[in-house]
């Protein structure tokens, strides 16, 4: 099967995007963006392309062999397999780094031996891994980073509670082993991971692995091994000078944005995109093709590393961000969206006695304020109007959005996709699946 790969580097997360020769999108993969944009760039492909065998899984399922209700339920038990899958080798490389780093924490620190304590962790953690995936649970952030973070914080103050010694010995052992972790590619199998999410999904709907052999795991597994040849990539992103590719194979960051929302959603005139170095404004014409921008380039005042870092500020994972914002009764004003003092301006108002749900539903207002200005600088809000970028996840950053658009432009038809954080990686692969073969050629 031919493909056409996109990559979006981004100053906190590495996104992939695959397509097939006709266009459609077959896998999307996303990643930390780390200090080695290489091994990121690497791991979103991985990832990228595991989604891609659970799409060929998908097609692959023969029509007539599960009726319409047992066909959805079994691809609903197949993706979460394999998603439980990626999980658990993850948490192994994380716990492998742990016991790595327990020795150094223990002599920069005195106290108790923390091994025993770390190893009951990543025991617990383990046996967390099922409840997320399972039939019916909530969907959790795309970064297990976040989800791993939100976990280990929440198992250390118990473990610390009970003797373990102090909880910031454990969050140090953590804190350098997550960052070794990342820097580190998968090892990730996915046709290991194919049986595994096959049986497992089989399992959860009662269905006869014997029986359904030749119906539905033959042609499954014959779908994981098929070849995937890539023709061409391209590379975006605040990171794509440092893409190990040619200078043909580069896109602006702008150019891919407006193609990709245009794509999702082939009404869009405006598009919004909060990344986590920098807010653009675009508008686009009915081709997708850029009319004009505006997009702040001078520091990540308003972005989501501003959101990342009121996370680690307050110990919340970024996904706990927005829910916590939505229980706002009185949301306080934020004086400044600048990263270097908000800090500060957050340990005052907690002083203050202000609640943490309060003051994060005046942080999110403050963000989007940042981008209205700039919609306004680069043309105003035009019917359709795309929010994309990783903090369109964020329900409470969309809602203030809403409201604002509406309060300053009357009614707008607003996108905003589940997947939107890839639109940057969908119109990179969309360039290269436009981009004559000859032209690759020439440049390889």
């Amino acid at each position: 099967m031919k493909c056409f790969v996109g990559i979006d580097l981004g100053s906190t997360t590495t996104k992939a995007v695959v397509l097939d020769d006709q266009g459609r999108i077959l896998g999307r993969g996303i990643t930390n963006s780390r200090s080695n944009y290489e091994v990121a760039c690497a791991v979103a492909r991985e990832e990228a392309f595991a989604d891609v065998r659970f799409t060929s899984c998908e097609r692959a399922l023969p029509d007539g062999v599960l009726d319409a209700a047992h066909r959805e339920a079994f691809l609903d038990a197949l993706a979460r397999a394999f998603r439980l899958a990626w999980h658990r080798e993850r948490l192994d490389a994380l716990a492998d780094a742990m016991r790595r780093e327990v020795p150094v924490v223990e002599a920069l620190f005195a106290g108790p031996a923390l091994g025993p304590h770390v190893e009951a962790i990543v025991l617990r953690m383990r046996e967390l891994a099922d409840p997320l995936f399972a039939k019916g649970a909530p969907r959790r952030s795309d970064f297990f980073r976040d989800v791993a973070t939100s976990q280990f914080h929440t198992l250390g103050e118990a473990f610390a509670k009970r003797g373990a010694g102090s909880f910031e010995r454990l969050m140090a052992v953590f804190d350098k082993a997550i960052l070794k972790a990342e820097n580190q590619e998968s090892h990730f199998s996915p046709q290991a991971s194919a049986e595994f999410a096959i049986g497992r999904a089989l399992a959860e709907l009662d269905l006869d692995a014997k029986a359904a052999a030749n119906s539905i795991v033959r042609p499954l597994l014959a779908a994981m091994s098929a070849e995937l040849e890539t023709v061409q990539t391209v590379g975006t992103g605040y990171g794509r000078a440092t893409l190990p590719f040619s200078r043909e194979q580069i896109r602006s960051e702008i150019l891919c944005h407006g193609l990709g929302a245009h794509a999702m959603f082939p009404g869009t005139r405006t598009v919004l995109d909060i990344g986590g170095q920098d807010t653009k404004a675009i508008q686009v014409d009915a081709n997708g093709l850029v009319t004009s921008f505006q997009m702040n380039d001078r520091c990540a005042a308003g972005c989501g590393r501003y959101l990342g870092y009121i996370a680690d500020e307050m110990n919340l994972g970024l996904h706990e961000l927005g829910p916590l914002a939505q229980k706002s009764c009185r949301p306080v004003r934020i004086n400044s969206t600048c990263t270097v003092f908000a800090g500060a301006e957050i340990r005052d108002r907690l002083t203050l006695g202000q609640k943490r749900e309060d003051i994060l539903a005046g942080l999110h207002r403050a963000v989007i304020l940042r981008a209205m200005s700039l919609l306004a600088r680069s043309g105003g809000v035009h019917d359709e109007f795309t929010f994309t970028g990783g903090v369109a996840k964020n329900e409470t950053a969309v809602k203030v959005l809403r409201d604002l658009v509406t309060q300053n432009y009357g009614e707008r038809t607003m996108n905003v996709s589940p997947n939107s954080i890839y639109t940057g990686a969908l119109g990179a692969a969309l360039f290269a699946r436009r981009t004559p073969a000859r032209v690759m050629e020439a440049v390889a």
